[in-house]
């Protein structure tokens, strides 16, 4: 059993001594404490510091873009449309009869006047039956012009004359009707024109409706196109329009709008209208797709900007603008600046901005994407994006 020392205290009071070996463990326990707890604030005071210079670092480093000065440019506002190239007359030509094909008399592409004979189907009996028929409608006639002659001599009633009257005009229908058959087996050229590719050839049995060869009218010729039913107010007859097609890239083609329809179709909210150009060389062929555009108004000045400046967002289009920070020149900072910007139409690389920046300003045109506001940049402009206004693919 361990002993207690005891005493007595200058005021009068007994005291009792703490146990000498429960004060060590409790001094080492309380040091360790400390010493665990320093190190955990320690570290986490470590590691964020650590943290924070390293985004420190990451906020520093400037990324590389380029630009371009926003400037004011003539700006000729256009109504863009797709259409189809037609003739101005255009017919698929057959034969209204059934037969063999006797002879053709053209050429695949050739141009041919309005009445040429294009080809002609094996008669048979129709020209005998036709000479029956004329020989039956000279001998009605012989009879009623002796009938006449007999009735002024009180030889034959009026009901004879009559009925002499009535079987000539039936005989020369007869003949009337031959000869139309016999017509439809030809075939002639309606109208002046350029033909196509023949699809028949002699010895051929062709029936009624088959179609023998193209016909198209190719100088002047129509372009057909629709346009929105807003861009209505901008159209009018004989306005100038422009037509581009794939076939000869580079080429534009000068028109003007002859007709505009009367109705808006009720489906596409479109309406449609045609417009004539002059076609002497021939290039331009029925069937094409064509690009049209049509001049709205007079040339204004707009704000431009490359296509690839925009940001487009669903709460708002934006742009980045170089701020630079610093009297000396030499020794400026470079910062971006978001703007949100009011966007009008566009034409090739270009669209025109109505409100948020100014001419002169500097507007970063490629490497927007790794940016934030206030962040810092280095000009870069050995390659910068495409700012035409009117491009034209490469010639392969």
């Amino acid at each position: 059993m361990s002993t207690i020392d005891t005493g007595i205290a200058d005021d009068g009071r007994m005291t009792t001594a703490q146990p000498r070996a429960m004060i060590k463990p409790l001094l080492i326990l309380l040091i360790a404490v400390a010493v665990i707890m320093g190190g955990i604030f320690g570290w986490q005071r470590f590691v964020g510091k650590m943290i924070g210079k390293s985004m420190s670092g990451m906020a520093a480093a400037p990324q590389t873009v380029s630009t371009a000065v926003a400037a004011s440019s003539a700006w000729q506002s256009r109504t863009q449309a797709l259409g189809t190239v037609r003739a101005v007359r255009g017919a698929d030509l057959a034969a209204q009869a059934s037969g063999v094909v006797d002879k053709i008399h053209i050429e695949s592409g050739t141009e041919v006047p309005a009445g040429t004979v294009l080809l002609t189907l094996k008669p048979n009996d129709d020209p005998a039956k036709l000479a029956q028929l004329q020989a039956q409608a000279e001998l009605a006639a012989i009879t009623l012009k002796r009938d006449q002659e007999q009735l002024a001599a009180q030889a034959v009633s009026q009901a004879t004359v009559d009925a002499d009257a009535s079987n000539l005009k039936s005989a020369r229908a007869q003949v009337a009707a031959q000869q139309a058959l016999i017509d439809e087996k030809t075939v002639r050229a309606p109208f002046a024109g350029t033909l196509g590719i023949r699809q028949v050839d002699e010895g051929q049995y062709l029936a009624a409706g088959t179609t023998v060869v193209t016909l198209q009218a190719l100088d002047p010729i129509f372009v057909d196109f629709y346009v929105p039913q807003q861009a209505l107010s901008h159209l009018r007859v004989e306005q100038v329009v422009s037509a581009t097609v794939d076939a000869y890239p580079g080429t534009r083609f000068t028109g003007k709008i002859t007709s505009i329809n009367s109705k808006v179709d009720a489906s596409s909210r479109n309406i449609q209208a045609r417009a004539s150009f002059a076609n002497p060389d021939r290039r331009l062929v029925p069937g094409m797709y064509a690009n049209v555009e049509i001049d709205n108004g007079d040339a204004t000045l707009q704000i431009t900007l490359a296509q690839s400046a925009i940001t487009y967002n669903p709460y708002g289009d934006t742009i980045y603008v170089v701020q630079r920070n610093g009297a000396d020149k030499g020794h400026q900072s470079l910062t971006a600046q978001q703007r949100f910007v009011k966007l009008g139409p566009t034409r090739g690389d270009q669209v025109a901005v109505i409100s948020g920046v100014a001419a002169g300003e500097e507007v970063i045109t490629a490497g927007q994407v790794k940016l934030r506001n206030g962040a810092p940049v280095v000009i870069n402009n050995k390659v910068v994006p495409s700012n035409d206004p009117n491009p034209t693919p490469p010639n392969e």
